[in-house]
């Protein structure tokens, strides 16, 4: 038998939803390729805005090893294995919990973004490195490792609560509040700022 990490980078790409794909890879294990083709570049997106490029690459390859894995326990009711692929990245994100947080401490003292990159996404976002305040990175670095999951799942991966709750196995009401909470900690990091810089992060961050 083929060593399951060859089938994550295959050409095999199939028609159908994920749950299909997902379906098709349990007796063809070369179909799981197209998850891979469909989403690994989002998936590498979220983990560089959290930690940088270098680990990025190294999160987006053990999330689809741990997915290829898993497959069977699946919920092929779920047809966008999106949200899930997202959670499974969430949690190898919080092993490196330490190092996120090091890094907003250090933008939060010095307005210095050790990431660089990971602040800064050209597709999606306005957001720079250099409109980060560091009265913002100080009050990220202040969420618990669940409460940010939560907070940059919603604006940064653009999911859904029921999606978010789906990802991290946890109740929407769960979701709902730690959403609120780290939205309060935010808003108040910005005080009354009503600058253009403001405005794009409370847009980025969905502060409303």
């Amino acid at each position: 038998m083929a060593d399951p990490e060859d089938h994550l980078h295959g050409r095999h790409l199939e028609d159908g939803d994920d749950a299909d794909v997902i379906a098709d890879s349990l007796t063809q294990p070369e179909a799981f390729g197209a998850l891979f083709h469909r989403h690994a570049a989002a998936i590498q997106r979220y983990a560089a805005r959290r930690l940088g490029e270098e680990i990025a690459d190294d999160i987006t390859g053990e999330t689809f090893l741990a997915a290829f894995r898993a497959r069977g326990t699946y919920d092929l009711a779920r047809r966008n294995a999106l949200p899930w692929l997202y959670g499974i990245a969430a949690n190898l994100i919080g092993k490196h919990h330490r190092a996120e947080v090091r890094a907003l401490k250090a933008l939060a003292r010095s307005g210095h973004d050790p990431l660089t990159h990971s602040w800064t996404d050209r597709s999606d976002s306005r957001v720079t490195a250099q409109a980060m305040q560091e009265s913002i990175a100080r009050a990220l670095a202040s969420l618990s490792a669940g409460d940010r999951h939560v907070l940059l799942l919603i604006a940064w991966a653009d999911l859904s609560y029921l999606e978010v709750a789906d990802a991290l196995s946890i109740p929407v009401g769960t979701v709902r509040s730690r959403l609120n909470r780290a939205r309060k900690k935010v808003r108040t990091a910005l005080g009354g700022d009503d600058t253009a810089v403001g405005r794009e992060l409370r847009e980025a961050l969905s502060l409303g």
